[in-house]
């Protein structure tokens, strides 16, 4: 397999991590715009811990988190819409390519010497784009808000009279009933009141009198004083300061939707493929229209908070510079953070573990015990679920049935206080502090229960975070349940017809089974995802499914060059005509020179196209002639095809130069074309 960055332990992590809300005065905003930063973009580089945290199980005994994240966004930040998604998962793909002279990664198998993609940064950042994008939903809790920051400035007149009104409205907002979303873990949603205090002009003695009797109010762990802005934007501004933001805003559209734009315009050319644009011949084109059919289209609903302009501070990107007439002229990005120094930095990172460690861990641990204590009155169980676990887990299985033999109760809802629910609560909130031995057998229970009541959809969820939990305890003390993500994506797929969710449990296991070197069963998994409901996803997982081929023990070269192949089709039906050259460019590979001339002709004749179209004119030449000099097993009427397609766009390289095709043509013997 490509290698990845990450391990596949610190993927998983950093794709369930804690969700915390933030809900801003309009005041403690512009402190924050002086920087060209919201408040959330403000936190996002620091938002991982630099150092253990600690807490209780309801046994008393100490969990340890290390490398915790947290995810903070405005309140009113809504998951992209499906069409909208699916384009902006395609600029992330588009955008990301092979670095330009990178050293070449050899793989020697059998007679073969492949230069193949030592990494595919490109499905990386799909992979992390799409997790991040997953709407929340109404069957498991881990991208629910946990908690909700209340920022006010120390300009306001009267900090705690806003401190109230950001409250009140977080409490309309969570409580009303009138909104859908966000959603949000608990009905004790923990409140974190934050006095943001401007340095540049601020009194810093009327912001510490404030936080003193901030303290007295919400008590000194449920509140900070941040201090930033150090310097003004004019101080300064010829010394050098680190952009720690630009790694995090750039890597993705999902979160800077206003960067699709540009891409859209500036890969028209390049990705809607007319006659008239791609150059070639009318008369020889396939007919096959390869523009993606998904177009941008977001409506407004009425399910989330503060649609209207007024409240918009709070929504994750806002207040974007406009946009310039022409989207083709760049223009020098604009620079962030500039009214920071790196004691402001240290102010942003020591705030981050502070609100983690005397904030929200101890919420968390206090909000596990609370439904453990629930759980054993209901149930009538000893001590606590975790001292159960053997009476819990040892029999009483629930009889196996198969997917086709249970009735469809996808759309099953159960009350809020469900005990069902309570489990399943308390399961994502042991997983989300890496708690993995409690968080599986939570899982395990409420699968039983959920296929006791047939309630698939939910049984599916715990079905897939068993698994993953399994996986990610600590000295491995059960096998890595695969059947059991098998079940899960069967029943996403076919019974609750939720693709999103099958395709997240897929990504899941398939990183699970290559850390194990399985790599057939991965591919195999991977290739069962590929339908016709998603080209780009398609695409992405048959290449996967390639290199787990190659880099098997024994490797299956062929298979490798076979998915490749398949992978650059559905690329360039997603309007990827990159990555799509790239694909057919390394299966060729395999194929040249072993006598397998209708597929090298093939191969070849799609890469003159995907050449042409991506305006290599040369590589298109070289792979059309390659097509015409050796002998051929084509019929009369495809070789005419094919000669056809070289004159034509050797006329339009070359200047139409008809003293280099007749050159050319007199190589051509009659007797070569039968």
């Amino acid at each position: 397999m490509a290698q990845c960055v990450q391990s596949v332990q610190e993927f998983i992590q950093d794709s369930f991590v804690p969700m915390v809300a933030v809900l801003c005065s309009e005041d403690a905003e512009r402190v924050t715009r002086k920087n060209s930063l919201s408040f959330p973009e403000l936190l996002r580089p620091f938002c991982r811990l630099t150092s253990e945290g600690h807490l209780r199980d309801p046994n008393n005994q100490v969990v340890v988190v290390k490398g915790l994240r947290i995810s903070v966004t405005g309140i009113n930040t809504r998951p992209p819409q499906t069409p909208e998604m699916h384009k902006l998962l395609s600029q992330a793909v588009s955008v990301c390519q092979p670095p330009e002279g990178s050293p070449a990664n050899v793989i020697t198998a059998g007679d073969y010497d492949l230069n193949i993609s030592a990494t595919t940064p490109w499905f990386e950042t799909y992979r992390e784009n799409f997790l991040q994008s997953m709407p929340a939903s109404e069957h498991e809790f881990l991208n629910h808000y946990l908690a909700c920051m209340l920022v006010v400035s120390s300009h306001e007149a009267v900090p705690t009279e806003q401190f109230l009104k950001l409250s009140q409205e977080q409490h309309r907002i969570q409580h009303s009933g009138e909104f859908t979303h966000p959603k949000w873990f608990n009905p004790n949603t923990l409140k974190y009141y934050v006095l943001l205090h401007d340095i540049s002009e601020g009194d810093e003695q009327r912001a510490e009198s404030v936080y003193e009797d901030m303290k007295q109010r919400y008590g000194t762990q449920g509140c900070y004083l941040l201090k930033i802005n150090s310097r003004s934007g004019s101080t300064g501004a010829d010394e050098q300061m680190p952009d720690p933001w630009s790694q995090y805003l750039h890597k993705t559209s999902i979160h800077s939707p206003e960067l699709y734009e540009d891409f859209a315009v500036s890969n028209a050319v390049e990705n809607n493929i007319s006659a008239e644009e791609d150059g070639l011949d009318p008369s020889i084109r396939d007919g096959v229209s390869e523009t993606h059919p998904l177009q941008l289209d977001q409506p407004t609903d009425a399910g989330y908070p503060s649609n209207n302009v007024s409240q918009s501070v709070n929504n994750v990107d806002v207040t974007r510079p406009e946009k310039q007439a022409s989207v083709t002229s760049h223009t020098t990005p604009t620079p962030r953070g500039t009214c920071l120094t790196l004691n402001d930095h240290d102010h942003i990172r020591q705030f981050i573990q502070e609100f983690t460690f005397r904030g929200l861990l101890p919420h968390i641990e206090k909000n596990i015990r609370q439904l453990n204590d629930q759980l054993v009155s209901r149930k009538g169980l000893s001590r606590s679920l975790f001292s159960a676990t053997k009476k819990l887990f040892g029999g009483g299985k629930v009889p196996e049935k198969s997917i086709a033999e249970l009735k469809n109760t996808a759309g099953l809802l159960y009350p809020s206080e469900a005990p069902e629910l309570q489990i399943r609560k308390m399961a994502d909130l042991c997983f989300l502090v890496q708690h993995y031995e409690l968080a599986y057998n939570c899982y395990h229970t409420a699968k039983k229960d959920f296929l006791s009541d047939q309630a698939m959809l939910y049984a599916a969820g715990a079905l897939e975070m068993a698994a993953v939990a399994a996986f990610l305890q600590s000295g491995a003390p059960r096998p890595y349940p695969a059947h059991y993500m098998d079940t899960a994506i069967q029943t996403y797929r076919d019974v609750c017809k939720n693709m999103l969710l099958a395709e997240r449990c897929c990504i899941l296991s398939a990183e699970i089974l290559k850390s194990q070197t399985k790599y057939s069963d991965a591919a195999t998994l991977l290739i069962k995802m590929t339908t016709e409901d998603s080209d780009l996803r398609s695409a992405l997982l048959l290449e996967q499914a390639a290199h787990c081929f190659i880099n098997m023990r024994s490797p299956m070269v062929r298979k490798f060059a076979f998915h490749m192949i398949l992978a650059g089709h559905r690329f360039s039906k997603a309007g990827q005509k990159r990555h799509a050259l790239r694909c057919y460019c390394q299966a060729l590979q395999v194929y040249k020179g072993k006598d397998w001339t209708l597929a090298e002709d093939h191969i070849n004749f799609t890469i003159g196209r995907q050449s042409f179209t991506l305006r290599q004119p040369e590589n298109a030449v070289a792979a059309f002639r390659h097509i015409l000099i050796n002998d051929s097993k084509q019929s009369a009427v495809q070789q005419a095809a094919f000669l056809r397609e070289y004159l034509y766009v050797y006329k339009v390289t070359y200047d139409h130069s008809q003293t280099s095709i007749d050159t050319f043509c007199t190589h051509l013997h009659d007797s070569e074309l039968k």
